[in-house]
């Protein structure tokens, strides 16, 4: 590597560092937004009278 070795490595060394963090934040984040929106889909009261309606009419099943 012509004498750059010890700059490159380290480079490479902290790039895959810094990928890895935000692969591994960017996992948790989806995590999160999926159950914040499950939760906000259950607490819904769109969805609430569609499954009273279906608990009704027997639908859904």
């Amino acid at each position: 590597m012509g004498g750059y070795a010890a700059f490159v490595w380290p480079s490479l060394g902290i790039a895959t560092v810094i990928l890895a963090a935000m692969a591994i934040a960017s996992v948790r984040r989806l995590r999160h937004s999926e159950s914040a929106l499950r939760a906000a889909e259950a607490a819904s009261p769109v969805r609430r009278r569609r499954a009273e309606s279906r608990a009704e009419t027997g639908a859904g099943s």
